[in-house]
């Protein structure tokens, strides 16, 4: 991915106590909007550029140090995102950066010692995690991925459809693509596919591409969809010394409530196949991740129960909570 700071916009944001205000700070060419300081303190950025474009917007805390916060294809004139780690930092400036090149994987970046980790969201479990020119797809179960970059490892946590359907991998992967499953998943797969795949029990880990995986159990506790012995799994991936918890379908399973050290959790919340809002709350308190992405859910409920999600989880005072588009 290359980048160019063409027609750069910077704004500076400012919370002083409880009161917060955004404050322009210096433009070149206008593409940001003005900011606003939402109640809740994170900030509601509109940015406009030429459809077919693509941005990156970067933040600092000191104008010498950058780092990434999300890219996007422009359509429609402009984006709007908004910053939910605002609420974390006293202050912090913007600044917008083109990017060229060809099929670029966009989304949130998660900076790490050895790049960044892009984080795009596909549909219901699926997504797909790009770093150090690699791609990583977590349970491809539909025809979603279509025009991403193709993936250098697939992940998947079990056999279900909604996680794994085989006539959806073809065409996806790369030349030298692995694969990381559950034994059942393994049984599943073609002979070819067979040949790339890594099958992994709870508690063992493998690593490709400078990608440590470990393998984790993920079950129900008040239902039998997910029973605790049908080897279902979880990953904790650990990218550039960043972790990241892929849950899979769980309830808030002990092992879940006693990871350390997670700097991106993905949480599922649909009852009774996954959690409740309330038990994805108490997990995320427990274990305190960083970042964590509601998904999995059931999108006609999606508004009530994503913000009580997330007013619920803010007044821990640790975990920003990114609501993506999912559906």
């Amino acid at each position: 991915m290359n980048s160019r700071q063409s027609h750069l916009t910077v704004w500076r944001w400012v919370l002083a106590g409880a009161a917060a205000s955004a404050t322009f700070l210096h433009a070149e060419e206008a593409r940001f909007a003005k900011p606003v300081v939402l109640p809740n303190r994170e900030v509601a950025l509109g940015f406009t550029a030429s459809n077919g474009t693509v941005y990156r917007i970067d933040t600092s805390k000191t104008l010498t140090s950058w780092l990434s916060m999300v890219s996007f294809p422009v359509a429609g004139g402009g984006i709007q995102h908004t910053d939910t780690a605002a609420p974390f930092a006293s202050h912090s400036f913007y600044l917008a950066q083109q990017l060229t090149g060809s099929n670029l994987l966009t989304g949130d970046h998660l900076p790490t010692a050895s790049g960044d980790v892009v984080i795009h969201p596909v549909n219901h479990a699926s997504f797909a995690l790009g770093w150090s020119n690699k791609v990583i797809y977590v349970d491809p179960a539909n025809n979603s991925f279509a025009g991403l970059p193709k993936a250098d490892l697939i992940l998947f946590t079990h056999e279900h459809g909604d996680h794994f359907n085989q006539p959806a991998l073809a065409g996806l992967t790369n030349t030298g693509a692995k694969v990381c499953a559950t034994l059942k998943v393994y049984s599943l797969l073609s002979a070819s596919l067979r040949s790339l795949t890594t099958a992994l029990t709870h508690g063992a880990s493998t690593n490709f591409f400078g990608i440590q995986i470990e393998a984790m159990p993920a079950y129900n506790l008040t239902s039998a969809f997910h029973s605790k012995g049908t080897n279902n799994n979880g990953y904790v991936l650990t990218i550039g010394g960043k972790r990241l918890y892929v849950p899979g379908d769980t309830e808030d399973t002990p092992e879940m409530r006693g990871l350390t050290n997670i700097d991106v959790a993905f949480l599922p919340m649909n009852q009774p196949y996954t959690m409740t809002v309330s038990q994805g709350v108490s997990a995320v308190n427990a274990f305190l991740p960083k970042i964590v992405y509601p998904f999995h859910y059931q999108p006609s409920t999606v508004t009530t129960d994503l913000n009580r999600f997330k007013q619920q989880v803010a007044s821990n005072g640790v975990t920003e909570v990114r609501l993506r588009k999912w559906y």
